[in-house]
């Protein structure tokens, strides 16, 4: 397992257009604290409300830092920074980002993902 592979198996999520598949990276007790709305998602059904708005803008994400901390052998988090260029607009947001894995039933399921954009503009 490493967090920069489940990162890109998330992001090819992304690419199918379809916010059930991305849905199905996350736990369906996973909270996610998006990029693009305030509202906090705490199950599938207003994570897949999510995406299905997001996934609009055709998004792909990069990584430009990471640090993973491997807290046991069920449990990992990954911490940094993305930029996603959203295709639909070519709008480029750069953003914080958190996503806690753990592995259940033999599978890495994202149980916790915070993505807020940078406080500071990079352009200022």
């Amino acid at each position: 397992m490493s967090g920069t592979g489940l990162f890109t198996e998330w992001n090819a999520a992304l690419t199918t257009g379809d916010p059930d598949v991305v849905a199905d990276r996350y736990a369906d007790d996973a909270v996610l604290l998006p990029t693009l709305s305030n509202q906090v998602r705490t199950n599938r059904a207003q994570i897949v409300d999510y995406f299905e708005h997001f996934l609009e803008n055709n998004p792909q994400g990069e990584i430009k830092q990471s640090h993973i901390n491997i807290l046991d052998k069920n449990t990992a988090i990954d911490t940094g920074v993305y930029v996603f260029t959203l295709a639909a607009t070519g709008q480029q947001v750069e953003a914080r980002y958190t996503y806690v894995y753990e592995l259940r039933d033999g599978r890495w399921l994202i149980v916790n993902h915070h993505s807020s954009a940078m406080p500071e503009s990079t352009n200022s």
